[in-house]
């Protein structure tokens, strides 16, 4: 049969999503929590990979398994075997056709950025921090030029293994709340570190380097050299991804956070 699971983790430490020689990611240690309860090695498949120090709200994977279990026994019996780090939230036993990566029609990250003069000890690696005030109607206006299908050259990591640099962002939207601003962005898929790297320019643009049409710009020059650092990977977070009604599976994002 096959499972699928909903996932939230603190990726702070991990090595990543996926697995690594060393054992050290989240793949691998789900891997060896569910084994434990299914008597079996399995192997989970992913909606998406995050990176060292990337966080979810709502990650979906799946497994096949022979092993017989009640889907309750799936979520606390698993989590009984896992770190505090890492959490089944729910499991559903699913159709063979179902895949975690390739049944997905869209993937929501939120990225959560402390903007205060001074850094939280607090909230220190689940939230990234910038000290200077920014400019949110800037960076509203140059999120807006991001939405639709683009070539994101400018904001693909060199390791990035993606066929094509195009993809197509539905949504984009940043809002405040006190010193704490939250972008929210979907998409069909995602290149590597682009999230973080439309924070890195989205950042520049905020503090009043640039202004926002410098994001047509880049898009434009097709060229990450031209474009801002990689951002921190500690604000941001996996938080849905979106399936065909004939799954059954929770398509909407999860945008909440637990945040003091």
């Amino acid at each position: 049969m096959r499972i699928a699971l909903g996932l939230e983790y603190d990726g702070r430490a991990f090595c990543g999503w996926q697995s690594q020689p060393n054992g050290l990611s989240v793949q691998d240690t789900l891997e060896t929590a569910i084994a434990r309860l299914a008597g079996a090695p399995v192997r989970l498949h992913a909606a998406g990979r995050t990176d060292a120090g990337v966080h979810a709200s709502l990650q979906v994977a799946h497994f096949d398994t022979g092993a017989v279990r009640p889907l309750t026994a799936w979520v606390r019996g698993v989590n009984s075997f896992l770190p505090p780090s890492i959490a089944v939230r729910w499991a559903r036993e699913v159709d063979e056709a179902f895949h975690a990566r390739f049944s997905a029609t869209a993937r929501h990250y939120r990225y959560l950025l402390l903007n205060h003069p001074v850094r939280s000890a607090l909230l220190a690696g689940r939230v990234g921090w910038h000290h200077a005030p920014l400019d949110l109607a800037a960076m509203q206006a140059a999120a807006v030029l991001l939405l639709g299908e683009h070539d994101f050259s400018s904001f693909r990591s060199s390791e990035c293994q993606a066929a094509s640099p195009v993809k197509h962002l539905t949504r984009f939207e940043i809002a405040r709340d006190g010193d704490l601003l939250r972008f929210d962005v979907s998409a069909g898929g995602f290149l590597h570190h682009m999230v973080r790297n439309l924070m890195g320019a989205l950042i520049h643009i905020g503090k009043g380097a640039m202004p926002p049409d410098w994001m047509a710009e880049l898009l434009a020059l097709r060229d990450r050299t031209v474009a801002p650092p990689t951002f921190m990977p500690d604000g941001l977070y996996f938080a849905g991804v979106s399936y065909p009604a004939a799954f059954e599976i929770a398509s909407e994002p999860c945008f909440r956070h637990y945040l003091v």
